[in-house]
């Protein structure tokens, strides 16, 4: 049976972030991921993961000016030292949090710019960064994000990422498959999970409802059928709920979508 993560950036928008910690404890999750800790001290997070039974399983590495419109640094000639810097304060925020997982963002593709004159930035960096991450036992993982949410993102398809992994030749170095954004550039899901799982370089697994990215209940995708071919491939990571529940703000809004759930828990 899959193993399910809240992802506070998206879920009970209505409560200040640290108080969602307790709002996904009592909705049942036993573990949750986000966006960026980094507006927070270590130590205020890890006592909410604390007082509330939770793991840690995923954030993200910083991905530049995120207020201005970046959306990660890792394929960007020119930014190297940022982005080690970057990866520098993740890993201690990893120690502090006991998070075996950061989400390393490519960035997007400069206008003008052909994406395969970036692939060796984009490798080298990544190699680096798995070195770092693997001193510590963390490994890194890399996400494939659709163009409509993120237009002019350096890495948008599946075979893309595990070529990229397989160019860093890091076992620490895996990918993130959210089936949202891979439904929306690709789709054909259960084949591609038939196919990627196996090869052991799915690191982490995130869900959502196309087109829309409310509950994984609504919209064109049958994920209980989905989850059955999780269970049939052994999968044994976490799957992360990054989507945005319909009721938006509303207080109880969250836990109100949440019947999709409990047949999981």
């Amino acid at each position: 049976m899959p193993q399910f993560a809240a992802n506070l950036s998206m879920l009970y928008p209505e409560l200040d972030f640290l108080d969602r910690f307790e709002a996904a404890a009592k909705d049942g999750f036993k573990a949750v991921e986000y966006l960026f800790p980094y507006a927070f001290e270590a130590r205020e997070i890890a006592a909410r993961l604390k007082a509330h039974g939770l793991q840690q399983v995923l954030f993200n590495a910083p991905p530049g000016d995120w207020d201005g419109g970046e959306r990660g640094l890792a394929c960007l000639p020119g930014r190297e030292a940022e982005f080690r810097a970057g990866i520098g304060k993740a890993l201690d925020y990893a120690a502090a949090l006991d998070c075996p997982r950061i989400h390393v963002m490519a960035g997007l593709l400069p206008l003008g710019v052909e994406p395969e004159t970036l692939h060796p930035t984009y490798v080298s960096q990544l190699r680096w960064a798995a070195l770092e991450a693997s001193r510590q036992g963390v490994d890194v993982l890399i996400e494939p994000i659709n163009t409509r949410d993120i237009p002019r993102f350096f890495l948008n398809r599946q075979d893309h990422a595990h070529k990229v992994v397989a160019d860093v030749g890091a076992s620490n170095l895996k990918v993130q498959m959210d089936l949202y954004h891979c439904q929306i550039v690709e789709g054909d899901l259960a084949m591609k999970l038939r196919h990627y799982l196996p090869t052991g370089n799915v690191g982490h697994i995130q869900i959502a409802g196309v087109p829309q990215r409310h509950e994984p209940d609504v919209g064109e995708l049958n994920y209980p059928y989905l989850f059955a071919v999780l269970d049939e491939l052994g999968y044994a990571g976490w799957v992360g709920c990054e989507y945005r529940p319909r009721a938006g703000m509303q207080p109880g809004g969250t836990s109100a979508g949440l019947g999709w759930l409990r047949p999981y828990l």
